[in-house]
């Protein structure tokens, strides 16, 4: 008997890693989805009865799929795969009717043992004794064919921010107890006086204060950017319990804890899919209250291009606008393009 499986992700990394992770004497007809709308068409058609799912995706995420699948009432059973891995996250889909939770990157041992539990796949019994050995399960690859995909830098940055942004947020959310939204990263190459053209935040007129702090790697150079709207400062010292609300200090002691939570967490992050440890310099305040185009300046006098990776954190029911970046050197773009050759083959 043929599975009938849809794989819906916007990045096409992911489809792929979530391709491969289906074991290979699974007799399953795989179809994809870039997008939520792409993936109700699929399911209208009745051309799916498993589906491996996303949330972080543009056009329509993972929470409005499963809620229009429950109005509709699809005939189908959804697996939620996310990199956001919030406690809160992994309740809101349940409630929304989806049968269970994998985090990215995706392993091959725990989507088998779903396949298992659901009834959709019997292993055999070298894979069974691998399902059991710890040691084992990630070495079952073996995934149906799937069609060749284009998978570009920019695609692959996005996908492993995104992963990362979700131990980031996750973090965040437990600290202070609230529901952090992912927005998807922005990925892009530009030159560094180009640099506050690329960030959203810059858009408006509000004023910013700023931490910067470097990092290495075999391989790899950047630093990574803590843009903190001032507008958000009391709100923020309220939420992490501090005696004192206002003045310099606090403020200064707001930005070094909040770069502390969000560099660490999301450079690890990026760390652990790369293989490496990047060793990370000391932080440091770049400005306080200036616009975004004044804090970038000491960049503009700069002639090397960056790869930039923007991330927004939203926290749910707060007015507080936090944006990190990662700038990635140049030189750092034949590593990364060797990781993602090594990804795709």
């Amino acid at each position: 008997m043929t599975t009938r499986i849809l794989i819906c992700d916007d990045s096409a990394l992911a489809r792929k890693q979530m391709a491969r992770a289906l074991p290979g004497g699974l007799n399953a007809e795989v179809t994809y989805a870039g997008n939520g709308k792409e993936a109700l068409e699929t399911l209208r058609a009745h051309e799916a009865e498993l589906m491996f799912l996303d949330l972080n995706m543009p056009e329509m995420d993972g929470y409005q799929v499963l809620e229009t699948v429950r109005k509709e009432d699809l005939p189908v059973l959804t697996i939620v795969v996310s990199g956001d891995i919030q406690p809160e996250a992994r309740e809101r889909v349940r409630k929304l009717g989806a049968i269970d939770f994998i985090r990215k990157p995706t392993e091959s041992g725990i989507v088998l043992s779903l396949l298992r539990d659901y009834g959709f796949y019997s292993p055999s019994e070298v894979e069974d004794t691998a399902l059991n050995d710890s040691t084992l399960k990630t070495n079952i690859r073996n995934a149906p064919a799937e069609p060749a995909l284009s998978i570009s830098l920019n695609d692959y940055l996005q996908e492993i921010s995104n992963v990362a942004m979700g131990r980031s947020s996750d973090l965040l959310a437990r600290l202070l107890r609230v529901f952090v939204k992912q927005p998807i990263p922005k990925v892009a190459f530009i030159a560094n006086s180009e640099l506050h053209m690329a960030i959203s935040a810059a858009q408006n007129y509000d004023t910013y204060s700023a931490v910067c702090q470097g990092f290495t790697g075999a391989g790899i150079a950047g630093e990574a950017l803590l843009l903190f709207a001032d507008a958000s400062f009391h709100e923020m010292a309220e939420m992490l319990h501090y005696e004192e609300l206002e003045g310099e200090a606090v403020n200064v002691e707001v930005l070094m804890d909040m770069s502390s939570i969000l560099f660490g967490a999301f450079l690890k992050g990026i760390g652990d899919q790369l293989d490496l440890k990047l060793g990370l310099g000391h932080p440091t305040v770049l400005g306080q209250h200036r616009q975004i185009t004044e804090l970038l300046e000491h960049h503009s006098s700069r002639e090397e291009r960056l790869l930039c990776i923007e991330v927004s954190y939203v926290l749910e029911d707060r007015d507080i606008q936090c944006d990190v970046l990662v700038l990635l050197t140049e030189d750092s773009v034949p590593f990364l393009e060797q990781r993602l050759e090594y990804l795709v083959d």
